[in-house]
C-alpha cells in the first residue's frame, strides 16, 4: 500500500496563485491613488508659504511680487521646488497684470511620480481661492483635489 504524503497539488496551488493576482489587481491601482493623494500635501504646503511670502512681501511694499522667488527668500526659500521635488511654483499676476493679486500654480514636475495624477496642477489665488488647473477640473468637481 502506498503511503499518502501531505501537500498541495498543482491545480491547488494556481488557484491560490490566481486569487493573489485578482487582489493585486485591485490593491496596486488603490494603493497608487492613496500615493498620489498623499504626494499632493506636498505640493499644497509649497503653494501656502509661497501665499505667505507673497502676503509678507505686500505687507512691506503694498503689491504682491512679481517673481514669487522675491517673495520667497524674505523666508528663506532659496527654490521654488516642493520638499520632495514633485511641484514646482510659477506666479502669474492679476488679469490685467496689476501687483495687487496673484494666481500661483503648482505645477506637478514632469518625469515624477505626481506627474500622472489626475488632479494635475493646484492654483491658489490672492483671495483664497484654491482650484485645480482648468484643465483638471472634472476631477475635482466634488473638490477632491484640495
Amino acid at each position: 500500500m502506498r503511503s499518502k504524503l501531505g501537500g498541495f497539488t498543482l491545480l491547488e496551488l494556481m488557484i491560490v496563485v490566481v486569487i493573489i493576482a485578482i487582489l493585486a489587481s485591485f490593491a496596486v491601482p488603490a494603493y497608487q491613488r492613496y500615493a498620489q493623494r498623499a504626494r499632493r500635501a506636498d505640493g499644497k504646503e509649497l503653494l501656502m508659504r509661497v501665499a505667505a511670502a507673497q502676503e509678507r512681501f505686500y505687507t512691506n511694499f503694498n503689491r504682491y511680487a512679481t517673481n514669487p522667488l522675491s517673495a520667497a527668500t524674505s523666508l528663506g526659500m532659496s527654490t521654488l521646488t516642493s520638499e520632495q521635488g514633485y511641484y514646482t511654483i510659477t506666479s502669474a499676476n492679476g488679469p490685467t497684470g496689476d501687483t495687487q493679486s496673484y494666481v500661483l500654480t503648482a505645477t506637478p514636475v514632469v518625469g515624477k511620480a505626481q506627474a500622472d495624477d489626475q488632479c494635475g496642477g493646484l492654483g491658489l489665488s490672492s483671495t483664497g481661492v484654491k482650484t485645480p488647473i482648468a484643465t483638471a477640473m472634472p476631477q475635482n468637481s466634488n473638490g477632491a483635489c484640495w
